[in-house]
C-alpha cells in the first residue's frame, strides 16, 4: 500500500477523534464478512481492503461523518459504510464525499427518488425494460440487461425507467460480492427510434451519469452496447461529454456482431436472444426478487426527509447534478444532433 493510502488511514482527523467530539448514537449492528477467501484476496489487491484494518477503517469514516456532517440522516452501519469505502478503494476522504453525494443526489431529484419501491414500478418491471441475468461473467460481475425498445413513452415518463435502474442498483449493491466485483451493463438498442431517443437529452443524461459516476457506490466494469442503430451515434454524442475517461473507455459497441460480444461475455452465460446457451431471457426471477424487498425499500426511500438535511445544498452535488439550467441550450440542439446521425 502507498504511503498516501497509509496516511489517509492514520490521519488524526479521520481515525482518532475523541469521544467528546462524537454525537451520542446507538451502536450500529456488528459486521460479519460474507466474502470468500478468493474475494478477500481480490479486495486486498484491487481495493486496498485489509481484513485486519476493515473495522478500524469503517469507524474512521463513521467518525468523519459524525464530526463533519452531524445532522446528516444516514445509516452508519458497518455494512453500509463499507460500500463507500470499497467504491473508493478505502480512501477516507473520497469515500466521505461519495456518501455525501449519494444523499445529495437523492434529495436533488425527487421525481426519481421519492416513493422509490418495487410495487410503484410494476409497469416498468413487467415491460422487460431491465433485468439482471442469472449468471455472472467470468470476473464475477452481475450483468444488468437494459432494453430501451421495451419502453413505450406514452405509457409512462422516462424517469420511471431511471427509477427502476436505481432500484436495481440498490438491490445489487447489498451483496458484498457485487461491491468487490462490480457490475457489467448490457444495453440492447434494437429498434430505438428518433422520437424515443429524443427523450434522453442532456438534462437527463447529465443527471444519470452524475449519479452513476459520483453519487453511487458501485463499480461499473464494462458497458456492452448491442444492436445499436445509426441513431445511437447521436445518443452517445449527448452522453460522452459527461463521461470520465475511465468510464468512456469501458464502453464497447458491438452492433449486430454477437461474436464480438462473446469475446467479452461467454455464450454460456447469455440468453438465447444474445446468441447464448443459457435459455430464454427470463425477467420473472429478478422481478420477484425486487418485489420481495418491498419492505426494505419502504424503510429506506419512503420516509419524510428531515429539514436539517438542507445542509446538502447545491455546493455539495457532484458535477453531473448541478445547474440544470446549463442544459437548456444543449437541449435545443438534441434533435439536430440526432437527425444528423439518423
Amino acid at each position: 500500500m502507498s504511503e498516501e493510502s497509509d496516511s489517509l488511514r492514520t490521519s488524526p482527523s479521520a481515525a482518532s477523534l475523541s469521544e467528546n467530539e462524537l454525537l451520542p448514537a446507538p451502536e450500529p449492528p456488528g459486521y460479519v464478512c460474507s466474502l470468500t477467501e478468493e474475494l478477500v484476496t481480490k479486495a486486498r489487491e484491487e481495493l486496498q481492503e485489509k481484513p485486519e484494518w476493515r473495522l478500524r477503517d469503517v469507524q474512521a469514516l463513521r467518525d468523519m461523518v459524525r464530526k463533519e456532517y452531524p445532522h446528516l440522516t444516514t445509516s452508519l452501519d458497518d455494512a453500509f459504510l463499507l460500500r463507500f469505502l470499497r467504491a473508493r478503494k478505502f480512501d477516507y476522504d473520497r469515500a466521505l464525499q461519495l456518501l455525501i453525494n449519494y444523499h445529495s443526489c437523492r434529495r436533488s431529484w425527487p421525481e426519481v427518488f421519492s416513493n422509490l419501491r418495487p410495487s410503484a414500478l410494476k409497469d416498468v418491471l413487467a415491460s422487460g425494460f431491465l433485468t439482471v441475468l442469472p449468471h455472472t461473467d467470468p470476473r464475477g460481475c452481475h450483468i444488468l440487461c437494459i432494453r430501451p425498445d421495451r419502453w413505450i413513452p406514452s405509457n409512462y415518463p422516462i424517469t420511471e425507467n431511471i427509477r427502476a435502474i436505481y432500484l436495481t442498483l440498490e438491490k445489487l449493491i447489498q451483496s458484498e460480492e457485487t461491491q468487490v466485483n462490480g457490475i457489467v451493463i448490457l444495453a440492447d438498442y434494437r429498434g430505438v427510434s428518433l422520437s424515443k431517443a429524443s427523450h434522453f437529452g442532456p438534462f437527463i443524461a447529465k443527471k444519470v451519469i452524475g449519479i452513476l459516476q459520483d453519487g453511487f457506490p458501485i463499480r461499473i466494469k464494462a458497458v456492452h452496447v448491442v444492436n445499436e442503430p445509426r441513431i445511437f451515434k447521436g445518443i452517445f454524442a449527448i452522453i460522452k461529454p459527461f463521461l470520465k475517461e475511465k468510464i468512456a473507455n469501458r464502453f464497447f459497441l458491438h452492433g449486430s456482431d454477437l461474436n464480438s460480444l462473446h469475446t467479452n461475455l461467454p455464450r454460456s452465460i447469455l440468453p438465447k436472444e444474445y446468441g447464448g446457451t443459457a435459455g430464454e431471457l427470463d425477467i420473472a426471477a429478478w422481478n420477484a426478487e425486487l418485489l420481495a424487498s418491498e419492505e426494505d425499500f419502504v424503510k429506506e426511500f419512503c420516509q419524510p426527509v428531515p429539514t436539517c438535511d438542507s445542509i446538502l445544498g447545491q455546493a455539495l452535488l457532484p458535477e453531473g447534478l448541478t445547474s440544470d439550467a446549463q442544459c437548456d441550450d444543449s437541449m435545443r440542439a438534441v434533435k439536430s444532433q440526432l437527425y444528423s446521425c439518423y
